[in-house]
């Protein structure tokens, strides 16, 4: 059985994406019950020098919204970074899962080897298709959607590996 790009590119992302949707909602939830200022679990860090979770939110929908317009050819919409509550990040990842489900396979597959050019600072990183996928896009989605949900557990948000994995299929 072969794999195709798409399938692995897009039904990861969305999931990844609408489980932290639902990890913001326990979020808000959380604050409202406990009385705590949302704007602080959202300005939150793990570490002094460690980006908060909002920018966590940012740098996932980022990633998984260039990165699928790059394996596509197409450009990707601009959304600025300026989100303040749960509500506005949920809907900022909500319009990304949405457009990320908007590709078909079509657009998708046949990019394994589609030559990549990534600008990183004064840097160009460049990749065939399928690495930039496999090792770039998805382990940084990943990253940074566990940082977000680390940074919430770690200021007492009750949620756990189920919320991070989702439902099972």
């Amino acid at each position: 059985m072969t794999i195709s790009m798409y399938q692995v590119a897009v039904p990861s992302l969305v999931r990844s994406l609408n489980n932290l949707i639902a990890i913001l909602e326990k979020a808000s939830a959380h604050a409202e019950a406990k009385k705590i200022d949302p704007a602080v679990l959202i300005a939150s860090r793990l570490f002094p020098d460690m980006l908060p979770f909002n920018r966590q939110v940012h740098i996932a929908s980022d990633i998984a919204r260039r990165g699928i317009a790059r394996l596509a050819g197409v450009e990707a919409p601009v959304i600025e970074d300026n989100e303040t509550t749960f509500a506005e990040l949920g809907d900022r990842l909500r319009s990304v899962v949405k457009y990320i489900e908007s590709f078909t396979p079509e657009q998708i597959d046949g990019s394994e080897e589609k030559v990549i050019t990534l600008p990183v600072g004064k840097e160009t990183m460049t990749f065939a298709g399928q690495d930039y996928l496999l090792f770039f896009i998805l382990p940084n989605v990943y990253f940074h959607v566990t940082t977000a949900y680390d940074i919430l557990r770690h200021c007492g948000v009750e949620i756990g590996k189920r919320d991070f994995l989702g439902a099972p299929r």
